[in-house]
Parts: C-alpha cells; structure tokens; sequence
C-alpha cells in the first residue's frame, strides 16, 4: 500500500501524522519506507540524524534516471522505518519537470522496483497541489488527508476533491482515500465539536474514529529527531497515533 499524505494546506499536522503513523506501522513489525517530497523535508529532519551526510537527496533520484532510489534511502531513529530523503533542492524539481512527458510520472516510475519490499510506503507532499503533489497521487494506492478541527479546516478541500477525481480520469483509475485525520484537536471548544460534525457530513465513514489532539509533545518531537513514540511514549499521541495506525491496518484488510 502506497499512501500519500496530503492536504494542500498547511499547519494541519502532515508532516507529524506521516512520521508517527510510519512509526507506529514500522514499531507494530510492519515494512515501512517514508518518501519525503517535500521541499521543506521536515519529515527528513525529524527521524533522520545526520541528513545531510548522505550526497544525494529524492531529487537527484526524480532528475537524473542513472540515479539508484537504494542511495538515499537511510535507516530513521524509528527501528524497521527507512526514509527516501528530502532536501530544499527539491523546490528545484516542480519547474525543471513542466513541459517533461513523463513529469507526473516519475516518483511512480522511481518506486516500482523497491514498492514490494515494503509492506506500507507513506509519502510526505508540500502544502500545494502542485506537480510535486501530483506525482504522489499518481504514485499512490490511497490517500490519508489531515484536516484540523478549526473554523476554515474545510477551506480548499474541494480543490483536493477535484484533483483527485482529475488524478483518477488521467492517470490513476484505482486511487482511493484511504480515510480523513482530525487533526490538532481541542476536545474543549464548541467550534471543534461543530467543526467535527461538518467534517463527518462531507466525509462520512471515511473519518477515522480515532482523533490526534493538540500536544505539546507532538510539537516537540522532531526537534530531538525522534517519534513521539521514543520522545513520549505514554503521551496522549503516542496512543492516538497508535490508535490510528490499527484502524489503518483493519482499513488495509478490506
């Protein structure tokens, strides 16, 4: 199963939703590749040690074909979770790929031959429907999109609907969600229960039933390059990721 996480805004939790349910999936004794895409490579940053030891990044991957994806794929601070690195170069990769034939084509094209290697392969995208974004759709099985329980969390979500239903009549028929993450949820306000029940109206059954609250925790994590599953393990979010985690591993089955 190859997931992209995605959602074209920003501050809803991607970033730490890949890492810790890549995480979660490669702690319960799962295959786990994490592919990084995004120019900012904060999932790089926050399960990789030494990032910039190694010579070459995804970019250098997607850009030149003689380039093996083995090279900058690394062992995370996660046992059983490798990580396809990400560095800021890639901002380089959107414009050079425009007008290329095969521009939406080339992660697809990358993870062929190692995706059976893997039993879950989690992609991180930039905050933009991008051609960056596009190529992890098309590269895709499902779709795990973060949506955070605040007043504008379902801004642009149409724009995401659109590209997808675009992605399956062009190029990727048997794409599919996966399932809907609240995210950076405070169980406290009236808004986020309001904004919880506008969710479930356009997503239905897709929700997950498990909800990530807010946390410091979470917040913290990354800066010591760990999960939230070494940093805290008895944290709220390290159950709740957890949580989600099984619910995927049940949705997996189906």
């Amino acid at each position: 199963m190859i997931i992209a996480v995605t959602n074209q805004k920003g501050g809803v939790g991607k970033t730490t939703t890949t890492v810790n349910v890549a995480a979660a999936l490669a702690l319960s004794g799962c295959r786990v590749l994490l592919v990084d895409i995004d120019p900012q490579a904060h999932s790089t940053k926050s399960c990789v040690k030494e990032p910039d030891s190694i010579p070459h990044s995804l970019y250098d991957v997607l850009m030149r074909r003689e380039e093996n994806i083995q090279n900058v794929i690394v062992k995370s601070t996660v046992p059983g979770l490798e990580v396809a690195i990400s560095r800021i170069a890639m901002a380089k990769l959107e414009p050079a790929l425009l007008g290329e034939i095969d521009g939406h084509f080339r992660l697809k094209d990358v993870l062929a031959p190692i995706r059976r290697k893997y039993e879950f392969i989690l992609i991180d995208t930039p905050p933009t429907l991008g051609l960056i974004t596009v190529n992890a759709l098309v590269a895709s099985t499902h779709l795990l999109i973060p949506i955070q329980s605040s007043y504008l969390c379902l801004e642009g979500t149409d724009d995401l609907l659109e590209t997808i239903e675009k992605i399956r009549r062009v190029a990727n028929p048997n794409l599919e969600i996966l399932g809907v993450l609240i995210t950076l949820h405070d169980t406290r306000t009236n808004i986020a229960k309001d904004v919880v029940k506008r969710i479930l109206k356009v997503f239905g059954e897709k929700v997950f039933q498990t909800y990530i609250s807010k946390s410091v925790k979470l917040e913290e994590s990354p800066a010591y390059k760990e999960s939230i599953f070494t940093y805290a393990a008895n944290s709220i979010g390290a159950l709740q990721y957890k949580k989600v985690a099984e619910e995927i591993l049940e949705r997996a089955k189906k």
